[in-house]
């Protein structure tokens, strides 16, 4: 379920990049600055893989477990890439990514 909500906030992360909204600080002096529209899409394609996987993982597929570890890493770095812009959101989603890799580590263990 985590899964499904962090896919859900970056998908709207990123539709609100894509519009260019004004809802984002622009840093100065970034090293990852990229156009807010690139950014956009980065959150929605993670986004999306985040809904899937965690669709996959709720079906009990045989691969969702490691799709899921792979996918939250992926958005906890970009996450963490995109605090300059908006570091509340960041941090909050960053957090929920931590929970499903925390998550799954002891579903796998347990599983074991």
């Amino acid at each position: 379920m985590p899964l499904l909500i962090s896919g859900v906030l970056s998908i709207l992360q990123g539709i609100a990049g894509i519009a260019k909204d004004r809802l984002f600080g622009v840093p100065r002096h970034y090293e990852y600055r990229f156009d807010l529209t690139s950014w956009g899409w980065i959150h929605l394609v993670v986004g999306v893989a985040l809904v899937l996987v965690g669709v996959a993982v709720l079906r009990a597929m045989s691969w969702g477990r490691a799709a899921a570890v792979t996918i939250a890493a992926i958005s906890l770095v970009t996450q963490f890439m995109f605090i300059p812009y908006y570091p509340l959101w960041s941090i909050s989603v960053m957090t929920l990514d931590l929970v499903i890799l925390w998550g799954v580590a002891r579903l796998a263990a347990a599983s074991a």
